[in-house]
């Protein structure tokens, strides 16, 4: 079928998810094999040799995802961290320095800085909403990528995607865009002018917290004499660490409702950041939906919605976050995001604990939602209790 003249919900169920031609199976059978058999010595049926190589159903996945970020190529990996550690190796050389959005996944920080970091690459942290401070971090000559998440996790800041394209390019680096929070419903960073989108697809892709996975999904462009397609492939192929068949049937299972999910996660969202903005307990409630948002205006032009994701930060502080994160019921204390169900993280000790006395660090009086799809009056209930509970903690404080 010719993708490009389909809606989105259209391609995500069909874009490389074809029936079986073998047995005319509607959904593609997961080929749970770890090799193939050969016509004949190196003679491959189909192209396929070894899973690490290539598998139906992953390459089937990375179509489904590809066409949806309006990528030239994508790249399905065991975890978000595997696809981003596979995307800098297959980029980067020893001295290279990067551009890093300073709000971001505590674990892309980790694997950047302690990682990558004895290999040479440097890095400088900047504000992702200043982009005259982000063009000023740029190192000539040494800047091979900026690197930014958007919105923010967990601050939810918006940075400018064809402003940092920009800077990166006249650079002669890269814009690597984390999309994992917008996904591709709702934003398409390589139409805004990067080169690159990673994503966890862990989260909303998968969308049912039962899958790991991530994926690189990349533009057509050359990268020091090399398709960025033909190094990441490389990298994904010697590297080796893959998302396995069973994985990435899950994760095309999941992406194949994303714009559903994705609607009911916006509007249950938006509803709850009103209900919340300007309650007693609270001194900010960040979420790009809001009008006093700062990059309400900008997320509103480069994205056709504002995401699933609240955070909160609260009057009393470090006792009223923690408080409330383990005295709510349907908002389950855990790591992650992006799942049918909703999910509360005090994200400077868990998410974002390995930036802990850094100037990366998380403010302590905050909390990360992820707001699920259940019935969006039982999540506001559930919230109830825990703005009771920080409330005492709050009036514990001021008795001590």
């Amino acid at each position: 079928m010719s993708e490009r003249q389909h809606g989105f919900n259209t391609q995500a169920i069909h874009a490389g998810q074809a029936p079986d031609p073998l047995t005319g199976a509607v959904i593609p059978p997961i080929y749970q094999t770890s090799t193939f058999v050969q016509d004949g010595i190196n003679v491959l049926r189909n192209g396929h040799e070894y899973s690490r190589g290539s598998n139906p159903t992953r390459n089937g996945f990375e179509t489904q995802l590809t066409t949806l970020e309006a990528g030239h190529a994508g790249f399905a990996f065991a975890s978000g961290i595997a696809a981003e550690d596979a995307l800098l190796r297959a980029v980067l050389a020893p001295g290279d320095h990067i551009v890093l959005g300073a709000d971001g996944y505590g674990g892309t920080n980790r694997l950047i800085n302690r990682l990558h970091g004895k290999w040479g690459i440097t890095n400088t942290p900047v504000d992702i909403t200043d982009t005259a401070a982000v063009a000023a971090a740029v190192q000539p000559g040494k800047t091979a990528l900026l690197w930014v998440e958007t919105p923010s996790n967990p601050l939810l800041g918006i940075a400018d995607v064809a402003a940092w394209a920009a800077i990166a390019h006249a650079a002669g680096a890269l814009l690597v865009v984390d999309n994992t929070f917008s996904t591709p419903f709702l934003q398409r960073p390589l139409r805004l002018g990067a080169d690159v989108v990673v994503h966890s697809t862990t989260k909303y892709i998968g969308g049912h917290s039962d899958v790991l996975g991530g994926a690189v999904i990349v533009s057509d462009a050359t990268f020091r004499g090399e398709t960025l397609a033909a190094a990441v492939g490389l990298q994904q192929f010697a590297g080796g660490a893959v998302a396995g068949p069973q994985d990435c049937f899950l994760a095309a299972r999941g992406l194949k409702t994303l714009g559903l999910r994705m609607e009911r996660h916006c509007s249950n969202a938006a509803r709850i950041a009103t209900w919340l903005d300007g309650r007693a307990e609270l001194e900010k409630v960040l979420y790009p939906g809001l009008p006093t948002h700062p990059g309400h205006e900008l997320a509103k032009a480069q994205s056709s919605g504002f995401g699933g994701i609240v955070s909160l930060q609260f009057v009393g502080g470090e006792a009223a976050a923690r408080a409330f994160a383990e005295s709510t019921e349907l908002f389950a204390l855990s790591v992650s995001l992006g799942g049918v169900e909703s999910l509360v993280c005090y994200s400077a000790e868990m998410t974002h604990a390995s930036v802990i006395g850094t100037e990366l660090a998380v403010p302590r009086n905050l909390v990360r939602l992820s707001v699920g799809i259940e019935q969006v009056e039982d999540l506001i209930a559930d919230l109830e209790l825990g703005l009771t509970a920080a409330r005492s903690a709050t009036l514990e404080r001021v008795a001590a």
